[in-house]
């Protein structure tokens, strides 16, 4: 038997400028989510919660608060561009050109616009990307420039699973 490694992500060598990641899931939006985010980040604005008002606005329904939709687009890129970053260090002109509602599917890609040596950490390299999301329908609802700091591949902290090492070892022996 031979344990596979499961994907770690990628680091600072292995991005290109003009590599563009199709990240891979997608997510269905909920009404839970909506209020959830709401509450969570305290936006008292009804256009995000009560029904009967949001009937009223141009939108007839209410629309996904705007958090949570950079939230989604950002974590979905996490297993393409970041699952070895340091430390995020920026969004940048966050455009939100379509409504997202309750039900929409959200799926996203990403654009490496550029990349650099850290000046100041030479285990690290800076990334900077630009993401797009979009819904069920094709229509772009969010785009944005992150910045990040990632691992160089030498320098990142180990990911050493001896729980699976110890795991296996006992089902090997009573095999």
């Amino acid at each position: 038997m031979s344990v596979k490694e499961g994907w770690k992500g990628r680091f600072y060598e292995d991005f290109e400028v003009g590599d563009i990641y199709s990240h891979p899931l997608g997510r269905t939006v909920t009404k839970t989510d909506n209020i959830y985010m709401t509450l969570l980040t305290q936006n008292t604005n009804p256009i995000h919660f009560d029904d009967y008002y949001s009937e009223q606005t141009e939108f007839g329904k209410p629309l996904v608060d705007s958090t949570f939709t950079i939230a989604l687009v950002t974590g979905q890129s996490v297993t393409d561009l970041s699952q070895n970053a340091m430390a995020n260090l920026g969004w940048d002109e966050v455009r939100l050109p379509n409504p997202v509602f309750e039900g929409d599917t959200i799926y996203s890609y990403s654009e490496v616009q550029d990349k650099r040596e850290s000046k100041s950490r030479p285990n690290v390299g800076i990334v900077n990307v630009k993401t797009s999301g979009y819904n069920q329908r094709g229509e772009v609802v969010i785009t944005f420039k992150r910045t990040f700091m990632i691992y160089k591949k030498d320098s990142a902290p180990t990911r050493e699973n001896k729980l699976l090492e110890q795991v296996l070892e006992k089902e090997l022996q009573n095999k």
